[in-house]
């Protein structure tokens, strides 16, 4: 749990009381590689906060073809938001790619947490705030620059994933095949 204060105040600072009042609104869980948190069609309840591992967040479009909106490492929140913020099913899949361990909390308890502690409510804002911008970059990135760019850029923000992640999955990722990518890689 050392890594959930430590991760919550890099933007609020907590005494250990309300630390203690946080506690129980996250439940840790092991994940195995190649396990599901969230499948297509799920309820889903809950949204994860990654302590190791590394983890993809993707979507299959009719034919199957598997489009990868996020991929998450330590510190980084993942879910299927549409389905967990609207109470709809789960339009996405969590897959681990690399075995790890993330904390398990609900909507439920977001809300909860974040009416007692005023500073939660303001360190969740911040984290959506934050995620907002990041996916407006790679949306803009994808629509507008050239693949080169898009590994540039990816190679920049995110070296230790470019050493972790299979190359075909970083293809995915930004949009291009894996020839193309090779080619890019080999630059």
């Amino acid at each position: 749990m050392e890594k959930l204060r430590k991760h919550i105040e890099e933007i609020v600072s907590l005494t250990d009381d309300e630390f203690d009042l946080i506690k129980p609104f996250f439940t840790p869980k092991r994940t195995l590689k190649n396990q599901f948190l969230i499948n297509e069609g799920d309820d889903v309840q809950f949204e994860f906060l990654v302590l190791s591992g590394i983890f993809k967040v993707f979507y299959l479009d009719e034919q199957g073809k598997e489009f990868i909106l996020q991929f998450a490492k330590e510190n980084w929140w993942m879910s299927d938001y549409q389905a967990f913020f609207q109470n709809k099913k789960a339009t996405m899949y969590i897959e681990c790619i690399e075995a790890g361990e993330v904390l398990v909390s609900t909507l439920e308890g977001r809300e909860k947490l974040s009416s007692e502690l005023h500073k939660m409510e303001h360190f969740y804002r911040m984290k959506l705030t934050n995620g907002y911008i990041a996916l407006q970059q790679r949306v803009k990135l994808l629509l507008s620059s050239t693949p080169q760019q898009r590994y540039e850029e990816f190679s920049k923000l995110y070296p230790d994933l470019l050493q972790s992640i299979p190359k075909k999955l970083i293809a995915e990722y930004l949009g291009v095949s894996r020839e193309t990518l090779s080619r890019l890689y080999s630059k």
